[in-house]
């Protein structure tokens, strides 16, 4: 199997133990003394869920900090910041379940037109990112599941951007990832 399959169960006990901290309950990080791969500098969006829904995702978009330091910080994000959702009680911390997207590097889309952009999307697979002027949103690829052709995708992105969904203007900026995610084993019992 190898390093890479290591990687989620690495990445899942680091967020949970940095969550675990903030809410005084013992938890064991895992060890990660000299594993390589977490000090390379990364993006990474960290998503909760409770019961199948979601409980809070935060994330980044830009690789500045290692992967490590990334993940930590938006576990603590996901379960006490993101403004959607109350932060997150001792209570709740063994419902919770964790999954954590590491992002490729952004590619431009190059995309004069909406027309032009929707066809290069490839759903279920690209993550997108919408930039005009002082508004900024993404979505990760999971979200395809609730919103599978590329004009709704892109129809709620800019309302997530806080534009009109029918917005487009030629100095729209579109950019797209692919993630690799990693998420916890679940029991089906209790999901």
């Amino acid at each position: 199997m190898g390093e890479k399959s290591n990687r989620g169960p690495v990445m899942i006990a680091l967020a949970r133990a940095a969550i675990a901290e903030k809410l005084e309950i013992d938890f064991d990080p895992p060890f990660t003394e000299g594993v390589a791969w977490l000090k390379i500098k990364s993006a990474s969006f960290v998503t909760l869920t409770k019961q199948g829904d979601l409980r809070g995702c935060i994330g980044t978009l830009d690789a500045y900090r290692p992967l490590i330091e990334d993940v930590r910080a938006n576990a603590v994000a996901a379960a006490f910041h993101d403004p959607r959702f109350s932060p997150l009680r001792a209570g709740e911390f063994d419902l919770i379940r964790v999954e954590i997207s590491v992002l490729s590097e952004l590619e431009p889309m190059h995309a004069k037109s909406e027309a032009i952009a929707c066809s290069k999307l490839v759903p279920d697979r690209d993550g997108v990112v919408l930039k005009y002027g002082s508004h900024r949103a993404t979505f990760l690829p999971q979200v395809w599941k609730q919103l599978p052709e590329p004009e709704i995708f892109l129809a709620h992105l800019k309302q997530k951007a806080g534009l009109a969904a029918d917005f487009w203007h030629p100095e729209v900026l579109l950019y797209k990832y692919q993630v690799n995610k990693y998420r916890e084993n679940i029991d089906p019992d209790t999901e």
